[in-house]
């Protein structure tokens, strides 16, 4: 079964870091930044931590395990909680920037409120309910 991780990344200025994706003939949707481990990966933190580096050029500190569940591809997803204090989108690495016809990758800071989550078109959809009942509950900024 093939494993995809995601980290709900939180700042310094307590938002979180969303790649918004502009595809033809598709509205823009937000994803969470992270991708599927690969065998070359010694553990499913691990490979969060590479996908970070490559799909932001950044280094953060997992914090713990947010949320699991199973999308309609059969895949297992994981989303973890995670502080992250720099990163520099323009030296991105990953595979799927080389691509021309993938669309446009635009990197946003989103503040943690429920409103500001909420109005936007965040895939999946199911991921999106569960980030904002954490956020209604207090349970994503880090102590310091």
């Amino acid at each position: 079964m093939t494993e995809r991780v995601r980290a709900v990344l939180i700042t310094p200025h307590n938002t979180t870091l969303l790649i918004k994706r502009i595809r033809p003939g598709i509205d823009p949707y937000w994803a969470i930044v992270g991708g599927g481990v690969e065998d070359t990966d010694t553990d499913r933190e691990a490979a969060l931590l590479r996908e970070i580096n490559e799909e932001i050029a950044g280094d953060a500190e997992i914090l713990r395990l947010l949320h699991q569940m199973d999308n309609p591809k059969g895949e297992t997803e994981y989303y973890y909680l995670a502080r992250i204090e720099k990163w520099d989108f323009d030296n991105r690495t990953g595979p799927e920037f080389a691509r021309t016809d993938r669309g446009e990758y635009i990197l946003e800071e989103i503040p943690l409120t429920q409103e500001a989550v909420g109005s936007l078109n965040l895939m999946p959809p199911q991921f999106k309910d569960v980030l904002c009942e954490a956020i209604a509950r207090g349970e994503l900024i880090p102590a310091p």
